[in-house]
């Protein structure tokens, strides 16, 4: 980075993960890709983020910053600064030992229940966010002009910049999934130093809970989501967790701006999980890549077999239920299927039974590797992602990316991203998927019987539509810019 960059305005991004140094899902992959697309437009961003002990290990060049005063419960903790190494990107931890130097997750221990103490835990992230924010700054030489938050572990930054710390920087706050709130006893709003007053419909209260996500949607000047549809579908019962009616009330507020990937993590070009790299324009290299994943995976080597790929939470979310019962048609027709992923131990049974019941056909691995995550992005033909509803997915994006083509609900960000393959949108060359007309196990049979009768009959047609995704622009630099458009509009800017 040059020393003389000249920066058009600061960003505070507030966030309880960011790959690579902490990850449970999504959400890190957006703080570890979009504050580097930023700062690529000139946005002079620092990261906030919990002093978990992998982000006090992995940093470089970490150090004291200043001390944060007058926060609940602790009192004082200390504000360190690092950079994500490799990168110029600036990341602040707030160390707080007995907080957020444990071991488990970032949100459970090691047996998988919530800490009981989250409600402190991110309620300091919060406060600390405003702070940081506002005239008693502890670093007054850098006081951001936006504050950009992320979920509910961040959702009390916009009511306590308001609230209590009169900041005069603008915040905004972006929904990743809204099945997640954050919602508490009333007892914590004496712990947390909330004002009572605002513990109200017109406020932070939630069918008599605090809710940490409601109070960032009520009080932040501007919300986004991670893809236009899932902004609209969030002002819906169906999708709004109980909070549609505020979203619609603000929606002149609310953008929806789709994600974008890492593509210097994501690029069958460059990637050195895979066998053999492969491009657009060289898509013979992508045989070599199944051909590898089904010796990996004990899979009958056959290049003609139709390999369907899964890499997911196995939840009812992501629709995975719905897949179950038609492996053993799709496998009986010759398709052979590469499942990677955890959750739900009624799903991962079902598919362990299947992989017993289809010896050399079905693969299943349960856990997360991610080598063999990118190994089956490649090495599959066909990428299944049945999501009941999905704010915006990233491994579709993936799929794309790849050359292989995504099999979707037309929900949310799948929706906006994956175009079904029909005569017309054949035609105009913007096919680059499937799409199932209903989330069901019925229409999802059909959508992929649809995808197979085209790989299976027409393969100049199937090259067509993997390079329509393959040459799709799909990293953070359109997104990047959108948001750069609702910081300025925020700030009354050109």
């Amino acid at each position: 980075m040059s020393l003389c960059r000249k920066y058009i305005l600061r960003v505070l991004f507030v966030t309880s993960e960011v790959f690579p140094l902490i990850k449970t899902g999504g959400l890190a992959d957006v703080s570890g890709s979009l504050p580097s697309a930023l700062q690529n437009l000139s946005v002079d961003v620092r990261i906030l983020v919990p002093g978990y002990p992998s982000v006090l290990k992995q940093l470089d060049d970490l150090h004291h910053l200043a001390t944060l005063k007058n926060l609940p419960v602790i009192e004082n903790a200390e504000l360190m600064m690092g950079t994500i190494l490799d990168t110029d990107i600036k990341v602040m931890v707030i160390k707080a030992a007995g907080l957020y130097e444990r071991e488990g997750g970032p949100y459970v221990d090691a047996t998988g229940q919530e800490w009981l103490d989250n409600p402190v835990r991110f309620g300091i992230l919060s406060k600390a966010a405003a702070v940081i924010s506002g005239p008693n700054s502890p670093i007054p030489e850098w006081r951001p002009d936006i504050v950009h938050c992320n979920d509910w572990q961040t959702g009390l930054t916009p009511a306590y910049m308001k609230l209590v710390e009169h900041t005069s920087a603008k915040s905004i706050i972006s929904l990743h999934n809204m099945a997640f709130q954050g919602c508490y006893a009333p007892g914590w709003l004496t712990t947390l130093a909330l004002p009572h007053g605002n513990f109200a419909v017109e406020g932070f209260e939630y069918h008599g809970q605090l809710s940490f996500l409601k109070a960032g949607i009520f009080y932040a000047d501007a919300i986004t989501t991670v893809s236009p549809s899932y902004a609209k579908e969030i002002q819906t019962a169906e999708f709004g967790f109980g909070l549609e009616g505020l979203l619609s009330k603000r929606s002149n507020e609310l953008k929806g701006i789709l994600n974008g990937i890492e593509t210097d993590e994501w690029n069958p070009e460059t990637d050195f999980h895979l066998a053999k790299n492969y491009s657009a324009s060289k898509l013979a290299g992508k045989k070599e890549v199944k051909n590898a994943l089904q010796q990996r995976l004990g899979l009958q080597i056959d290049a003609n077999a139709p390999l369907l790929g899964v890499v997911s939470r196995l939840t009812h979310q992501k629709g995975l239920d719905m897949l179950v019962p038609i492996v053993q048609k799709l496998v009986d027709s010759g398709c052979q299927l590469a499942l990677l992923g955890s959750g739900e131990s009624s799903l991962e049974n079902a598919f362990r039974h299947l992989a017993n019941d289809n010896p050399n056909k079905v693969s299943v691995t349960i856990g997360y590797n991610e080598q063999l995550s990118h190994q089956i992005m490649a090495g599959a033909d066909m990428f299944i992602m049945p999501s009941r509803f999905e704010p915006c997915g990233l491994n579709q994006l993936y799929g794309l990316a790849y050359g292989t083509p995504p099999i979707v609900n037309a929900t949310g960000g799948l929706a906006d991203s994956v175009v079904d393959t029909n005569i017309i949108t054949f035609k105009n060359k913007t096919a680059n998927g499937f799409v199932m007309s209903e989330a069901s196990p019925a229409s999802l049979l059909s959508c992929i019987k649809q995808a197979l009768n085209v790989f299976n009959n027409d393969t100049k047609a199937w090259q067509q539509i993997q390079k329509n995704g393959m040459q799709q622009n799909l990293s953070w630099d359109k997104s990047a810019l959108e948001y750069l458009a609702e910081y300025k509009k925020l700030l009354g800017i050109e």
